[in-house]
């Protein structure tokens, strides 16, 4: 399934400096209900495009915010000029 959402870049408040896009939660919903694969921690493997920058990955359940965290490299936030705070324009697609 491919979803096109926007959603602000957030930093994780620890020692890492990770940085994470949360998926709305009605697409975070429809990939709770798929048939898709779950991995470790009941991460599921994405595609992601942001901007001109495509690349694989997983999303991973977050149930304190009651949805999925996309995490997002520094290296592609360089590549896209993106920082913290900023609403950032996501296509994702689940990998069956």
């Amino acid at each position: 399934m491919e979803y096109t959402f926007e959603a602000p870049l957030w930093r994780w408040q620890g020692e890492a400096a990770w940085h994470f896009i949360s998926l709305p939660e009605d697409v975070a919903d429809e990939i709770e209900d798929s048939p898709v694969d779950r991995r470790g921690f009941g991460s599921v493997r994405v595609q992601v495009q942001v901007g001109s920058s495509t690349w694989a990955t997983s999303v991973f359940p977050d149930k304190g915010r009651g949805t999925y965290l996309l995490p997002v490299k520094k290296q592609i936030r360089d590549r896209e000029g993106l920082a913290e705070g900023d609403v950032v324009s996501v296509t994702l697609t689940t990998e069956p």
